[in-house]
């Protein structure tokens, strides 16, 4: 068997990455030791910058009808409501999803593999990798497949989407270094009949617990999300549901009653992540190269936005159009991601589980009381909502990256979400391919593109045309026409103040090289 790109694990992270190959008409082989997508709901939290790349593939609505927006917070403390926070439309104006969307990990797949299979390809189920090699050529790797024989694919390149115990990674000798924390955590989809309203996500604040209502679509349905505490000292397969539901009552201090419980799981949590993103040709994905708290709901969309930063060079490559070199950047991007989001959600989970007694005390007799006021604030909200939904993450500081001029956006940035004329923008930005948009003020001539842009490079750069409009110059801080050039992940490769195309393609002579 011979293909462009071995995919190896069919979680959320490996399945978004075989759309993503679809879209650039990629060939790949894509495979999982399961016997098919999970039935649980397992991860549910999806950001904002998850809609906004699954919006290019024309899949955004079909999640989001599947799912829940929780439009508020309400914090609990000793049984009480104590503080509310409205964040249904906690980034209005940052991105066209301003919320986070709940769904199930197992909704949420098979919206991914039915576009896998509805283009014309699938998943190998039961088939487990045994062995791969790697040389300037290619990759050789044996599988087994469900009917229990070896088989060899030959490909360019592969990508272990395999998971926190990766075969992967164990092979290439990457590193996966990190901590634990010493607590258990548990997790459960349950129905629950108690007062509060289903629109709502509920946090129970205490001194060292940590402990989470999550409302989920269906009735009377909701995820739970808790610690032990750190004294409670068993193994996690020894841990009964019973002794859960002992400790979410004792927790809450809630009148309420679990009706029924349709799955749970007790884990430890650990936070690592790999020294490197590649070895060769080989490359990481998902939790495969990065695990953390579950604090901001984080993990999965990590991984997808991983593909989504891999997928793209992979096909410049095999279009013949950039060196093998262009790979080394995803390294350089998605690794100080890695390391930045570690940090963060450490800190997080500190604020709202730490037994610390200044944390302890500010979370349940300060924070409860300032924090619906706090969130009300566009600072505040224009501070959280980027960190918390992806949309802020950026590569400032990669290779690929290049400002010329003064702009309050830089090279690197996501593609800031605006609409022109009533029309949001990214609906001109679905095409997977570079993106060159000038912003014109008026003065002048308007551009004139050179034979090549409209010729040599129409198969892979897109042309857009567009008025400096007021709130566009406000957003980018610029007063005069300028010039982007969006990579194909919709980040910024190229800003100028000035529209030179010769500099645009000095900058693809950069890249390409």
């Amino acid at each position: 068997m011979k293909t462009n790109v071995i995919i190896v694990g069919a979680g959320p992270t490996g399945l978004a990455l075989a759309c993503q190959f679809i879209r650039f008409r990629v060939d790949f082989v894509i495979f999982d030791k399961k016997e098919a997508i999970t039935p649980h709901s397992k991860a549910i939290g999806v950001q904002a910058r998850t809609l906004e790349i699954y919006e290019q593939i024309g899949l955004a609505d079909d999640l989001i009808a599947q799912g829940a927006i929780a439009e508020k917070a309400r914090m609990i403390v000793s049984g009480e409501v104590r503080g509310e926070i409205e964040f249904g439309e906690l980034g209005k104006d940052l991105s066209p999803y301003p919320f986070v969307l709940i769904v199930e990990q197992g909704k949420h797949e098979k919206i991914l593999y039915d576009f896998i299979k509805a283009n014309g390809k699938d998943v190998q189920w039961q088939t487990e990798l045994i062995d791969f090699t790697q040389d300037d050529g290619g990759i050789k790797a044996n599988i087994k497949t469900a009917n229990s024989e070896t088989e060899e694919i030959e490909a360019k390149f592969l990508v272990g989407c395999d998971g926190a115990k990766s075969f992967v990674r164990h092979a290439l000798g990457l590193k996966f270094e990190g901590s634990t924390f010493e607590r258990l955590f548990y997790v459960a989809d349950v129905e629950i009949d108690w007062k509060f309203s289903h629109d709502s996500l509920h946090v129970c604040l205490s001194k060292n617990t940590l402990l989470a209502f999550f409302p989920m679509v269906g009735e009377n349905r909701w995820r739970i999300v808790g610690t032990f505490p750190e004294e409670f000292a068993k193994d996690e397969g020894d841990i009964l549901y019973e002794e859960i539901e002992e400790q979410i009552k004792k927790d809450a201090e809630l009148n309420l009653d679990i009706t029924k419980v349709n799955w749970f799981s007790v884990y430890k949590v650990h936070t690592r992540h790999v020294n490197r993103f590649s070895e060769g040709r080989c490359f990481l994905a998902g939790d495969s190269a990065h695990i953390h708290t579950p604090a901001g709901a984080q993990g999965m969309n990590t991984g997808i936005q991983d593909g989504y930063n891999l997928a793209w060079k992979i096909w410049l490559i095999l279009q013949a159009k950039a060196s093998e070199k262009i790979l080394e950047t995803y390294n350089e991007e998605r690794l100080e991601n890695a390391e930045n989001l570690l940090k963060t959600t450490d800190r997080f989970f500190n604020l709202v589980a730490s037994p610390d007694i200044f944390l302890a005390y500010f979370r349940t007799h300060i924070f409860p009381s300032i924090a619906g006021f706090a969130f009300s604030i566009d600072a505040v909200k224009k501070f959280v909502f980027p960190r918390v939904s992806q949309i802020g993450i950026n590569y400032r500081h990669s290779s690929l990256s290049e400002t010329d001029g003064s702009f309050s956006v830089r090279a690197g940035d996501r593609m800031p979400y605006f609409e022109v004329e009533g029309i949001s923008i990214y609906n001109e930005l679905h095409e997977p391919k570079f993106h060159l948009l000038t912003f014109f003020d008026g003065s002048g001539n308007p551009p004139d593109y050179p034979e090549k842009f409209t010729n040599e490079y129409a198969d892979f750069v897109d042309l857009h045309d567009l008025p400096l409009y007021l709130h566009i110059a406000n957003i980018f801080g610029a007063n005069k026409s300028f010039m982007i050039l969006l990579r194909p992940d919709n980040y910024i490769g190229f800003i100028s103040s000035e529209i030179s195309f010769a500099k645009v393609e000095n900058y693809f002579a950069k890249v390409f090289k």
